[in-house]
């Protein structure tokens, strides 16, 4: 049985989702992905030596920002009171592992700050070594976790 779309009115015209009813509940979201890169361009980022300067702390104020900003970028999302964003890096052979949580109390969760939060850190990260490596590879973006709310907790395979 197909779920009924729950961003379309009953004239099919997309609407903000009425959440003032819900109860707040606490809430937690976990993204992740990966940015693939040269040899150089990875060395210069862990030595701090990248042209632009401190990549991983300018990308860490970067994702916090985001997530912070998601319902001015994603249309139908609602504006939400953060309590925690976190961004975490991953040194990989290829390249370095982002992991953002987001964390609020509210009736609604915060799936797309997370996902915001590791998407744009992961956009920094390139913007930041661009002048080294310019084939670099954003990858792998996802929902690792969620918890709270209705639907309860969720965890990737």
């Amino acid at each position: 049985m197909a779920k009924t779309p729950t961003h379309l009115d009953d004239t099919g015209a997309a609407h903000m989702v009425d959440v003032g009813a819900k109860p707040a509940t606490a809430r937690r979201a976990v993204a992740a992905g990966r940015i693939t890169m040269s040899a150089e361009a990875l060395d210069a980022i862990r030595a701090g030596n990248a042209p632009k300067g401190d990549v991983l702390s300018t990308a860490r104020i970067a994702g916090i920002m985001a997530a912070k900003r998601t319902s001015d970028l994603v249309p139908l999302c609602h504006p939400l009171a953060l309590s925690k964003v976190g961004i975490d890096f991953t040194w990989l052979d290829d390249g370095i592992g982002v992991t953002a949580t987001a964390a609020t109390t509210g009736p609604t969760g915060v799936e797309m700050e997370a996902l915001t939060a590791a998407s744009v850190t992961l956009l920094t990260l390139y913007d930041m070594a661009k002048a080294l490596d310019r084939a670099m590879v954003i990858e792998g973006l996802r929902l690792l976790e969620k918890s709270g709310g209705r639907s309860g907790d969720w965890r990737a395979a």
